[in-house]
């Protein structure tokens, strides 16, 4: 990297993942709005034909007259050269095709077993963790022979697990889990202080935080404005709208199922005090199977159950769109996408220092969670440096819940890492919702290893 007058040039920044039709266009548009920063993205990708995509689209972006900066895309077909003398590390990859992911989702259903993402917990999300981590086993061992020295960006769900083993192979990584959910709580308080106060024009920052739980199972028990404390507000707001949902467009629930009206975090928050900072999606899939009994309870919290179905039909619709951007029938807009990659690139560069959650190893910021275990609170970025703040500890009740995913996490990871069946049955059966007779749960894992197999090498199946 070089510095010259409050800007940094020649910026490497490996991008494993770097085929990606979704998250690399919000990257490639980040990059581009930013005018302090310039540098080379190193694309790899499994499939370099997409890897070679991206390289033309983001060259072609940062061609556009409103381009604030310049970045050179490059794809590369070895991780080795990605990495090799590389700044920074993002990694956003897909653990295996639509046909896995039909597995996670849907193959519970037939044990009455509903799921909104299936990509954290329940059991879609701990078969996906299974197939996940080999990956980023290899990845570690990339980056540690490649690129020890550089900053590692985790973009990949499931999140916690996915980052905890960059941690597990490669103990002196210096690796996050970036995650915008707490974002959307933030923007729900935004709007909150509208609805309630008539207040306009307030920014993400304006609304301070303090953050405690686990990637999707986060937890918010500080919110202020302006050094007002939000909590008693967010009461009120809650009981006007618990039955009805909040949404920031009226309905949308109903049509879209990525979105919901608020309900589940609600619910939560009267019935343990604090603020549940996650999408209802997520949140829903971490308790009992008090939100997702059936399609009928999903739809009295008002959400919904992402089919993936939905996910292909989004992905035909991506390529299409994505080939017009290729042949230049369309333009890639130049707008912000709410990430936070490029300020956190420039706290750790040493241009912006700033506060923000992140996934990273407890180190003793949060109590009540094993050290060493994963956890989201919110993290100091300053030059070369990022450093947890003291978050404090969960409502017991609270803390209960978070802790007992934390430990099937660390038992999913040993399953995965040792190859063994019986540990990662342990896990399956210990999730809530996997709340059925445990010779079914059997049958039902049983199968969805079987589904999976292809990702999984060396296990007895």
């Amino acid at each position: 990297m070089k510095f010259n007058s409050g800007k940094v040039s020649e910026i490497q920044i490996a991008y494993i993942g770097g085929g990606s039709m979704y998250w690399a266009k919000n990257l490639i548009a980040d990059l581009a709005l930013d005018d302090q920063l310039s540098g080379t993205i190193r694309l790899y990708d499994l499939d370099y034909d997409k890897a070679k995509n991206n390289e033309k689209l983001g060259n072609s972006v940062s061609d556009y007259a409103e381009a604030k900066s310049k970045w050179t895309y490059k794809a590369y077909p070895t991780l080795q050269e990605a990495l090799s003398g590389c700044d920074f590390v993002f990694i956003s990859i897909l653990p295996g095709t639509f046909h896995e992911m039909a597995s996670d989702v849907h193959e519970p259903e037939k044990y009455g077993i509903y799921q909104a993402v299936g990509d954290t917990t329940g059991p879609g999300g701990l078969v996906r963790a299974l197939r996940t981590i080999p990956m980023y086993v290899e990845i570690a061992q990339a980056i540690e022979r490649f690129s020890p020295d550089a900053w590692v960006f985790n973009y990949t769900n499931p999140m916690t697990l996915c980052t905890r083993t960059l941690y597990e192979v490669f103990p002196n990584i210096k690796a996050l889990g970036c995650c915008h959910e707490i974002f959307g709580t933030q923007g729900l308080l935004i709007r909150m202080l509208r609805d309630m106060e008539g207040l306009e024009g307030v920014h993400r920052d304006d609304v301070k935080v303090n953050v405690l739980g686990i990637n999707h199972f986060t937890w918010i028990d500080q919110a202020t404005y302006q050094q007002t404390d939000l909590l008693p507000m967010y009461r009120k707001f809650v009981d006007k709208y618990y039955e009805s949902g909040f949404e920031h467009n009226k309905d949308a629930w109903m049509t879209n199922t990525y979105t919901a009206a608020n309900r589940v975090k609600f619910d939560l928050f009267r019935r343990y005090g604090i603020i549940a900072a996650a999408g209802d999606r997520h949140l829903a899939e971490f308790m009992p199977p008090w939100y997702m009994k059936d399609p009928e309870t999903v739809r009295f919290w008002k959400f919904g159950l992402t089919t993936v179905k939905s996910r292909v039909e989004k992905h035909v619709a991506t390529e299409l769109y994505y080939g017009k951007l290729l042949n230049g029938e369309e333009k890639l807009p130049l707008k912000a996408s709410g990430e936070e990659e490029v300020r956190q690139l420039k706290g750790l560069i040493g241009l912006q220092p700033f506060v923000t959650n992140v996934n990273v190893p407890n180190v003793g910021q949060m109590k009540g969670i094993p050290l060493g275990a994963v956890v989201e609170t919110n993290a100091v970025f300053s030059a070369n440096s990022l450093r947890p703040v003291y978050a404090g500890e969960l409502p017991l009740s609270v803390n209960n819940l978070v802790l007992q995913h934390t430990v099937n996490q660390e038992l999913i990871l040993k399953a995965a890492l040792q190859k063994d069946k019986a540990l990662a049955f342990n896990a399956f059966v210990n999730d809530p919702l996997v709340n059925i007779d445990v010779n079914q749960a059997e049958a039902l894992f049983d199968q969805m290893l079987e589904n999976t197999k292809a990702y999984l090498p060396g296990w007895n199946i």
